[in-house]
């Protein structure tokens, strides 16, 4: 049975802690000790530690009152992300928070269990209330401690917290297994490719009189043994040089506003954020998008403007906006034009940033004066036997985080509510995963 408290009727039961962050000044940052967390580091897929900085060793005394803990639920309280929220678990490392981040804390994980807590930040309860709080003034969104301890949370027992909060979990964990597997084949996969294109090892190695490390032993006769010069120096016997634009055509996106979205097929507008994101939802909408400018799942994207990058989309059928190029070949394989692309990435991102004055971007004889290397046909269909199937590998993973995400949410507030029952969620959790 479930029962409704205020969060200040269990902090008054010793059953809740809540607070916000540590104030740093610039002096105190910049060293080793523990790192500051900025209410942007937080996410919608999670924590994002790049570009923190950390605070002076000598200050661990002084900031000890704002270091995270295991199991706090983190709730952003400022500006647009107000309510966004986090779950710090057992491996990320020490952090203070910053004062545009509030914590919520079990004090009693027993009846209290954090794990419930952190789904329960996710719930219709608490968003139906964060809607309210935070358009309670004219000026920007902002959740106050007072407005905090105000929040109406409905708690059914710790034994139905803690089915509950195992099952959105199982898709949570698939979902984060699904991230480092694909964090470890991408390594591989790259890892290979340079190996291959820029190192040349298994040339050098057979050159050498010795057996390449890495390839499949039917695949070793298929490398020559030997260099030859060219324009970019040596490079192997019967390779050849192609400009980049001339291995994938590069499909620039549309300027979408002019198709409003009208009618039966609807798609969200992919931009620059949505591709960054890695999801459609949220996404602008618009109809009557010629064929040639929808892309899906599999699909090569590439943004040449604002923040450069490349990725495989996974978020589902939607439409090209401009400043993206879909990225497809009829005669090469995808695994190829992609590592080539992400192997000039660094070289068209310092393109685009010396464009000080315009939103920095490459233009398309950048992609001419790219240069890649086209190893003769029976070797890159034996590259292709190694490489394809940790590609696909890598998209499918993707594809069903997806879907294991969307199940997650869909079933997350009936089951806060009791709507559905746990063997219901259960049993729906098991025919995805």
């Amino acid at each position: 049975m479930s029962s409704q408290y205020t969060f200040q009727d269990l902090i008054a039961a010793g059953l809740l802690e809540i607070g916000d962050g540590y104030r740093a000044k610039n002096s105190e940052l910049g060293g080793d000790g523990p790192i500051f967390l900025r209410a942007g580091h937080l996410t919608d897929a999670g924590f994002d530690l790049s570009g923190t900085e950390r605070f002076r060793t000598e200050l661990w005394t002084l900031v000890r009152g704002k270091l995270a803990c295991p199991g706090d639920t983190v709730v952003t309280t400022k500006g647009n992300s107000t309510g966004r929220t986090g779950y710090v678990g057992d491996d990320l490392p020490t952090f203070v928070y910053s004062p545009h981040l509030s914590y919520w804390r079990s004090r009693r994980p027993d009846e209290l269990l954090p794990a419930f807590l952190r789904y329960w930040a996710r719930g219709p309860e608490f968003i139906e209330q964060l809607e309210g709080m935070k358009t309670s003034t004219d000026m920007a969104p902002y959740l106050s401690l007072t407005d905090q301890r105000r929040l109406r949370i409905t708690l059914p027992s710790p034994s139905s917290q803690r089915t509950i909060a195992s099952t959105l979990a199982a898709m949570d964990d698939k979902i984060e297994l699904n991230r480092r597997m694909n964090r470890d084949i991408e390594a591989l996969a790259s890892g290979v490719f340079k190996s291959w294109f820029v190192d040349f090892d298994p040339v050098i190695a057979k050159r050498d009189g010795k057996t390449p490390v890495g390839v499949p032993a039917d695949r070793v006769d298929f490398f020559p043994s030997h260099f030859e010069d060219s324009e970019l120096g040596p490079i192997p016997r019967g390779w050849r040089i192609a400009p980049l634009d001339t291995v994938a055509d590069f499909l620039n996106g549309l300027a979408l506003q002019k198709y409003p979205p009208a009618g039966a097929d609807v798609l969200p507008v992919i931009k620059i954020a949505e591709l960054r994101a890695e999801t459609s939802v949220g996404a602008d909408r618009c109809s009557g998008v010629p064929q040639e400018y929808v892309i899906d799942d599999g699909d090569v994207v590439f943004s040449w403007s604002g923040s450069l990058m490349v990725d495989v989309w996974c978020g589902g059928r939607g439409a090209l906006n401009q400043h993206l190029f879909k990225v497809t070949s009829t005669k090469f394989p995808k695994w190829y034009y992609l590592r080539w692309i992400e192997e000039h990435l660094p070289e068209f991102q310092a393109i685009a940033a010396d464009k000080a004055t315009t939103m920095g971007h490459i233009r398309r004889f950048h992609l001419s004066e790219a240069k890649v290397l086209v190893p003769p046909e029976p070797l890159l269909a034996a590259m292709t036997s190694v490489q394809e199937p940790l590609l696909d590998h890598v998209i499918h993973n993707r594809i069903e985080s997806r879907t294991l995400g969307h199940l997650r949410d869909t079933l997350l507030g009936p089951l806060l509510s009791g709507e559905i029952i746990v063997k219901t969620a259960e049993k729906a959790v098991a025919e995805v995963v």
